[in-house]
């Protein structure tokens, strides 16, 4: 099922009024610690890297501090995060790549951004939508779900669904689809969806025809 661009605007506004405000959970003052967060949040919930990141920011609170730092600190930091050896390492170097790179600043650019270690378009889309403004659509495993149920996207790709999101919904509303959408999986279109509580449904393919869209969701999970 392929969505109009009138239908796709539609379904958008439902969402805005199902969650007046939508945000990012994650907490933050400056562009550098929103990067770190995002890169903490990788497998781990917001509430959970909210938890951690206020000592990791008051112990590095910029690129130049987290550079020094020994990775055992930082892995002690963040170990409730899950991964954390893993997410010590990009930590690091996204760290020192800033400050070798950009004199510490986090540059305000999707090339400069998946440039450093650990940051891939989902990332750079967070930062860039929400510590400076500039339209992105980052897609997780929320926007997803949420997506192909209601029939905007037949792909479980990343690059693969931004790319199509971007050209249902306009510029201006990348970013807070992108929250909508996430906030939606995560409080209502779940793994087993609370529909009835949605204010899509009837714009849903998935509330027609639920056994339809999860048998397409596997054909495309399968051919990534």
């Amino acid at each position: 099922m392929r969505v109009s661009k009138t239908v796709a605007r539609r379904i958008l506004r439902a969402l805005e009024r199902l969650h007046p405000g939508a945000d990012t959970e994650l907490r933050y003052a400056t562009p550098f610690e929103l990067l770190t967060a995002t890169i903490l949040s990788a497998q781990c919930t917001d509430a959970r890297v909210n938890e951690v990141t206020p000592a990791l920011f008051r112990r590095y609170p910029d690129a130049s501090a987290l550079a020094r730092a020994r990775p055992e600190t930082i892995e002690r930091l963040i170990r409730t995060t899950g991964f954390f050896r893993s997410k010590t390492r990009a930590l690091l170097g996204m760290a020192g790549a800033l400050v070798k790179r950009h004199g510490g600043d986090v540059p305000p650019s999707m090339d400069d951004l998946v440039g450093l270690p650990g940051v891939g378009r989902k990332t750079a889309n967070v930062v860039l939508g929400h510590a400076f403004g500039i339209p992105g659509f980052p897609v997780d495993r929320h926007v997803l779900r949420v997506t192909r149920r209601l029939g905007l996207i037949a792909t479980d790709d990343p690059v693969a669904a931004e790319t199509a999101l971007c050209r249902l919904l306009p510029r201006t509303k990348w970013t807070v689809a992108s929250d909508s959408f996430i906030l939606h999986g995560r409080r209502i279109c779940r793994p087993r969806p609370l529909c009835d509580r949605c204010g899509a449904r009837s714009d849903c393919a998935y509330a027609a025809n639920p056994t339809m869209v999860e048998r397409d969701g596997r054909q495309a999970a399968g051919h990534r």
